[in-house]
């Protein structure tokens, strides 16, 4: 008589993000989007900072599929060229974030005590700050380095996921194998690394796809304003700057770049959502 096989929790959490229609159709959404940013600028027989000042506001074309801007410069090329940057920016400035507040919460919330509550009061006080004037103020200290900007947002936008670690290790730091793992004479590190953080992994993974909008709505904000992404190089917020200027004359500017970024950003919430309702462990199987 054959044994009836037990699933993992990790296969039923990827079952019902392959159930969430949503979910999946963003994923791959975001993959198309990727796989073009990642492929358009090699595909285009334009350089995204290829001036033609004879093919000036040139609307959409088969020589130009989203058209031209005011220099002349071939907006597929440059859109293209601007989602690997604002992506990148998304993804490394995320990766910093979690870096700083998955151990700053691990730390805070395995200490406890004096040393918890002055490490969470640290947070609190940057929590009052505005944070696109701290990141304002970083780039005017630093200089516009474009790495600096990966480290500038990525510099304010631990403080949540610091906040959640924190929350998530009081709750398990008294757990039995946490015990057992001091009984056993680990170190604290180990025990932080090795048996807390894989047990955070959920969270984690959930937080990060939810923050990389966040962070590029960042980047686009302050590209707005000027601080962002230096010319020639481009980014969707650069762009949809750039595009707001002259959307009376020639709205393709602002159509083709501001939809990119729109559905990128839809894509990643909905894929945020699909793997918050598939890690949830109420829904986990006893």
């Amino acid at each position: 008589m054959s044994t009836p096989t037990s699933s993992s929790l990790g296969k039923d959490a990827w079952d019902r993000l392959l159930a969430n229609k949503m979910a999946m159709a963003s994923l791959i959404l975001l993959l198309l989007i990727s796989i073009l940013c990642m492929l358009g600028p090699v595909l285009s027989s334009h350089s995204f900072d290829q001036q033609n000042l004879d093919e000036v506001f040139q609307s959409p074309s088969f020589a130009h599929p989203f058209g031209t801007d005011n220099l002349g410069r071939d907006l597929f090329a440059r859109t293209t060229y601007g989602g690997r940057i604002s992506l990148m920016v998304g993804l490394l400035a995320t990766l910093v974030s979690l870096l700083i507040g998955v151990t700053y919460g691990m730390v805070s919330g395995y200490a406890g005590g004096r040393l918890d509550a002055w490490m969470m009061r640290f947070v609190d006080v940057l929590y009052s700050l505005p944070f696109i004037i701290f990141v304002i103020l970083l780039m005017v200290l630093f200089g516009r380095n474009f790495l600096l900007l990966f480290l500038a947002i990525g510099a304010v936008e631990w403080l949540t996921m610091a906040r959640i670690t924190r929350a998530q290790t009081l709750s398990l730091k008294r757990a039995e194998f946490i015990e057992a793992a001091r009984a056993l004479g680990y170190s604290h590190s180990r025990i932080l690394f090795r048996h807390l953080l894989p047990n955070l992994i959920g969270p984690i993974i959930i937080y990060a796809t939810l923050t990389v909008p966040a962070v590029m709505l960042l980047e686009a904000a302050l590209s707005f304003l000027g601080l962002g992404v230096q010319a020639p190089m481009s980014s969707w917020g650069s762009l949809i700057q750039e595009g707001a200027e002259k959307m009376d004359a020639a709205p393709w500017l602002l159509l083709f770049p501001g939809s990119f970024f729109c559905l990128t950003l839809f894509a990643l919430n909905f894929i945020g959502d699909g793997l918050r309702d598939a890690l949830d462990p109420k829904h986990s199987k006893n």
